[in-house]
């Protein structure tokens, strides 16, 4: 006797991931790969444009080798050497470091580009993609609380659509409506960026290296004053250079400021033949939030794993967010894999309670040092002493790459490494 089974609606999956940017497309990638059906939604069509520095650290680059993803220069990539920083009236040019546990060479790729390459690569493997699904709301069961599904507008007409899964992924940024919805709010007491750039047309456009100034001046009055917060200069390889400057909310001067005008006037300071005029300004000047060192928790709660952004997955060290994003997207699917292979709806629960405490395994102690880091640069007169002095070390500069850039090798690793490591270990897990 044969036995047909109904095909699963269309409306209905294993999982639903809510975003494909990099943290959503990486979950249902992994997902996919597993063998699980996956819906992802992203609210937007590609190609479309991301607020960021464009630039990816060796961490990122071993998510998308993982993934299988053509990384090569012929593929369009531009590789990077390490970082150059600028302070004190010094600059120090470090490689990445030498390490088993990740590459020795970062990436550069605009993120419309990349955003579209992990959501296609998502697709390539098996999930199931809808472009231009807005999504309005989860579906809650009454009696449990557990979320169920999402509702959402389609396409141009807006079409209302229910989708239905027993796990949903928020992957919707730092906005994250689905989280607030499930009465998941912002943790006050953990530190938020901002991130403001633009792109110009540029002869620096092929540097090697990525650009970090650890002195921001606004030199716009009669009494040039020091900002908290960094900036960036990274060449993209096609003619232009992203520019742009990252501010913590631990200044006081944070709410005060026009952080779109501190960047003019930083350009606006830099050599002219470097090109970042307003003439060679190639688009507008955007900004975003970077939500940072576990400020949405907790991490899975009734049906609802949070990845990226949404869980604030930034490092607060310095403000990258891509690397951790595609790694919590793969931390949450290696639990959803594991809890759906569980024979019962209790079994699948301990399971999935299993996330938060991965998270906190993996990131809580060195995010804690991190949020401590944060306080302290809060004062730009710290940050400008410490470009000062430490410049001029650069066995000092090559630890502080390894602690900012989280970049050690767990086991096996130099002196340096192994002081990283443990007090990452010994700090507290919050």
């Amino acid at each position: 006797m044969t036995v047909v089974t109904e095909p699963l609606s269309e409306n209905t999956a294993d999982v639903i991931v809510v975003g494909a940017g990099p943290a959503g497309s990486t979950t249902a990638y992994h997902l996919a790969k597993a063998g699980l059906d996956v819906l992802l939604l992203e609210k937007t069509e590609f190609p479309r444009e991301k607020v960021c520095g464009d630039g990816l650290t060796p961490r990122a680059v071993k998510q998308l080798v993982a993934m299988g993803i053509d990384v090569s220069e012929e593929a369009g990539w531009l590789r990077n050497k390490g970082l150059r920083i600028i302070g004190g009236g010094s600059r120090l040019q470090l490689d990445w470091p030498d390490l088993a546990s990740f590459p020795d060479y970062g990436l550069v790729r605009k993120r419309d580009d990349f955003d579209e390459q992990l959501a296609r690569n998502a697709q390539k493997a098996g999930a199931r993609l809808f472009e231009r699904c807005n999504v309005s709301g989860p579906v809650v069961d009454d009696r449990t609380g557990r979320i169920t599904g999402v509702t959402a507008k389609l396409g141009e007409e807006k079409r209302e659509v229910t989708f239905r899964a027993p796990l949903v992924v928020a992957a919707d940024g730092n906005s994250t409506r689905l989280s607030l919805a499930m009465g998941l709010h912002r943790r006050e007491d953990r530190p938020m960026g901002v991130a403001v750039r633009t792109y110009f047309t540029s002869p620096r456009h092929d540097d090697d290296y990525l650009e970090s100034w650890l002195e921001l001046w606004d030199r716009r009055g009669a009494q040039e004053r020091l900002l908290p917060g960094y900036g960036w200069i990274f060449g993209m390889g096609d003619g232009t250079s992203n520019v742009g400057l990252g501010v913590l909310n631990t200044s006081a001067s944070f709410k005060e400021l026009d952080w779109r005008e501190i960047l003019k006037a930083w350009c606006a300071s830099m050599p002219e033949d470097w090109g970042y005029t307003p003439e060679n300004m190639t688009g507008p000047i955007r900004g975003a939030a970077l939500p940072m060192a576990f400020n949405r928790q907790p991490h899975y709660t009734k049906g609802l794993l949070l990845v990226g952004d949404a869980g604030g997955l930034v490092n607060p060290f310095n403000g990258e967010g891509i690397a951790y994003a595609m790694e919590s997207g793969q931390i949450a699917a290696d639990v959803v894999v594991q809890a759906h292979a569980r024979a019962t709806p209790a079994q699948r629960e301990i399971a999935l309670q299993r996330y938060p405490r991965v998270l906190k395994d993996t990131y809580g102690g060195y995010y804690s040092l991190g949020r401590a880091f944060v306080k302290l640069i809060g004062n730009p007169k710290v940050m400008q002493i410490a470009a000062q002095r430490g410049l001029t070390h650069p066995v000092l500069m090559k630890f502080t790459l390894k602690l900012l850039a989280n970049l050690t090798d767990p086991t096996g690793g130099d002196a340096m490494d192994r002081i990283i490591n443990g007090l990452s270990r010994v700090a507290p897990k919050a």
